[in-house]
């Protein structure tokens, strides 16, 4: 079967490396070019808009251009013509009726186009988000998806509904009201304009070196964030250990120095302000445009009537220099918006098989997998850092190159069994479960399941086969039932209590105010050991033949964890199951134990089988207090003294480091 097929390291005509296909790779070089490239789908209505725009701006200047006329009309010596008088206030009603008409079909299309423009951008996100492995997810935080999809959008919508047309009118009314001062007399046009230079030398003077100093601001708010969240995480050690003070102190010299740099770049900024926002007030204009048009009527220059049409036109520049302002800022927010937006349509997807397999059985293989953080996807490990387990990386530790977090490691898991990961902390544990979820696609070797290569999978048809329960349960805002509903909306109610009793969770749900109607979060709150249950309940109802444990017992009481205990014990029957566990105890009687360090795969075997081998295993139960005399762990039986008939419980040469180790088979 093949894939969408790209070109890309490691890759192959038939499986793509990681991170191929499904769109650009690179964002647009520049923020211009990206809000660009954004706004092009809509370009044409956004043009049309700011042209009405700009026309409606243009003919608002007939009202005040029609006044004046119509005072030296109703000062003339010689009488007053009445036809010309009602012609120009008719042309004064029209100019306004055309101005609001213009700006309002102005806006409308803009709105449109605005419309338009959330829509396709909402469904872009949704179609790259949803095809975009789920290692992404560990190391992108909720906040950059919703700032890109909540926040940069409403930025965008601000540019392209509303300030396109508004600059378009900001920067067209004051034209033409000049030119037609120019055209009455030229020295009417500069008298307009007597007040710029001054706000143009301040403005050129408040504005320079905004870059370097924005990012001064940012970097001192980004220390005050920190603090903030350090101070909140570290509450509990910071009080048990007695030195709140020394936390408050860090806090309170962030927010100090944030303080001054804010405090020294304003406080010049805002006397300078104050001082051109007088210039520009609508008092002072008028007092020049007053005293410079009585200088020009004495010399006889212009007439009183000019003068009126000066002092009319004068006063809608400060309105609209401050538009023209606030449409800077909202260009600049909306170029930053749109290179955040723009870099997260550009996140790599996993590329989807043009005719996808169907597994044939649930027998899960790991033939020869190796993959490393730092491959071409360009993700990384699940915490941001490159190395397995969202660690620093064991690949580091055991001279592999930099990133590789599994090599080389061949397993075979049989449906009816269950295969538990162990090793050190590091080891590639989370990373190679994580694989067969498909989080990531291998750098190389590859994966199937019932034969079939997961890159051949059909990403929804993997999802009902591979099922699983990780540590981090996330409970979605809604009902116990809707949460437990989430990988089979259609259950019926039995079914649904079925799997709940099953997971020993039953009784705490009926405890609720609602049972299972009761809303999480709100009537609804579990323990972490009780929310595990939940999620062993989900996967239960689920019913995929092949689940995947990472650490499901790693926040649970005692009580909890027995319970859980017996939970697992209902999810594995029949099915093929994964077990990641730090608790050596919880894993004596499974199938087979597969031993990573340092990402490979260095033994197999059953408990007591390794624990006779003395190799890792045997170390790593002999510093959990395990007693390797017996080869079993306190209160627990010793499993798989003999092999059944099916071969399950084969005996399997454990692996070394100096070579790859033959395919383990659980």
């Amino acid at each position: 079967m093949t894939s969408t097929t790209v070109d890309g390291p490691a890759g192959t005509e038939e499986h793509p490396a990681p991170g191929a296909g499904g769109g650009p790779s690179h964002p647009p070089k520049d923020a211009q070019a990206a809000l660009r490239e954004l706004r092009r789908p809509v370009a044409g209505l956004t043009r049309a808009g700011v042209l009405l725009g700009g026309l409606g701006a243009l003919t608002t200047l007939v009202p005040f251009i029609g006044i004046a006329e119509l005072a030296k009309e109703l000062l003339r010596a010689d009488g007053v013509d009445g036809g010309r008088a009602a012609g120009i206030v008719v042309v004064i009603v029209l100019g306004l009726a055309l101005g609001w008409t213009c700006t309002g079909v102005a806006l409308w299309l803009t709105h449109v186009a605005d419309s338009r423009l959330q829509a396709l951008l909402r469904r872009r996100m949704v179609d790259r988000l949803g095809g975009v492995g789920l290692g992404w997810y560990s190391a992108t935080t909720s906040g950059q998806v919703r700032k890109a999809a909540q926040n940069d959008l409403n930025d965008l919508h601000h540019l392209v509904a509303h300030h396109d047309v508004e600059a378009a009118a900001a920067v067209v009314l004051p034209l033409g009201g000049l030119t037609y001062l120019f055209w009455l007399d030229w020295r009417l046009g500069l008298l307009a304009m007597a007040t710029l230079p001054l706000y143009a030398l301040a403005y050129g003077w408040m504005m320079r070196g905004i870059g370097d100093k924005l990012q001064q601001m940012d970097t001192a708010f980004g220390r005050v964030s920190a603090a903030i969240v350090e101070f909140v995480h570290g509450i509990a050690v910071v009080k048990s250990f007695g030195t709140t003070g020394r936390a408050h102190h860090a806090y309170r010299e962030a927010t100090h120095s944030f303080g001054r740099r804010y405090e020294g770049w304003v406080r010049p900024m805002l006397r300078l302000e104050a001082s051109t926002s007088m210039a520009l007030s609508a008092p002072v204009i008028a007092v020049v445009s007053l005293a410079g048009g009585i200088w020009f009527v004495e010399r006889g220059w212009v007439g009183p009537i000019d003068v009126l049409a000066q002092v009319l036109v004068a006063l809608i520049i400060p309105t609209t220099l401050q538009t023209v302002n606030e449409g800077f800022t909202a260009r600049g927010a909306a170029r930053a918006a749109a290179e955040r937006i723009t870099s997260l349509l550009a996140t790599p997807v996993l590329p989807v098989a043009e005719r996808p397999v169907h597994p044939r059985g649930h027998l899960v293989e790991f033939d020869d997998v190796t993959f490393g953080y730092g491959s071409p996807d360009g993700e990384v490990g699940p915490d941001g850092s490159d190395g397995p387990d969202g660690g620093s990386g064991a690949s580091r530790a055991s001279g592999e190159p930099d990133g590789v977090a599994v090599r080389g490691v061949s397993l075979t898991c049989r449906p009816g069994t269950v295969t538990a990961l162990v090793g050190p902390s590091g080891a590639g544990k989370s990373t190679l479960a994580k694989l067969l979820l498909r989080f990531h696609d291998v750098t190389d070797g590859a994966i199937r399941v019932g034969g079939a290569d997961l890159r051949d999978i059909a990403p929804e048809e993997l999802y009902r086969t591979v099922g699983f329960v990780l540590q981090d349960v996330q409970l979605l805002h809604g009902t116990v039932a809707e949460n437990l509903r989430l990988g089979r909306p259609d259950a019926t109610d039995e079914e649904l209590l079925a799997a709940a009793t099953a997971a020993q969770i039953h009784e705490r749900i009926t405890e609720l105010p609602r049972g299972y109607d009761s809303v999480i979060g709100e009537e609804a709150r579990f323990s972490g050991g009780e929310a595990q249950r939940l999620a062993i309940a989900r996967a239960l109802l689920a019913d995929t033949p092949v689940l995947v444990l990472d650490e499901a017992t790693a926040f649970a009481d005692p009580e909890s964890e027995a319970r859980i205990q017996d939970a697992l014990s209902a999810v594995a029957t029949g099915r093929t199951v994964l077990v990641i566990a730090h608790r050596l105890s919880t894993i004596v009687g499974v199938d087979r134990i597969a031993v990573l360090e340092g990402g490979r795969l260095v033994e197999t075997g059953t408990h007591r089988e390794l624990i006779a081998g003395g190799g890792t295993y045997a170390r790593m139960w002999d510093a959990y207090g395990g007693d390797t005399s017996g080869a079993e762990a306190p209160g627990a039986e010793a499993p798989g003294d003999e092999a059944p008939e099916d071969g399950t419980h084969a005996n399997t040469a454990p692996g070394t480091d100096s070579g790859r180790p033959e395919r383990s088979e659980a």
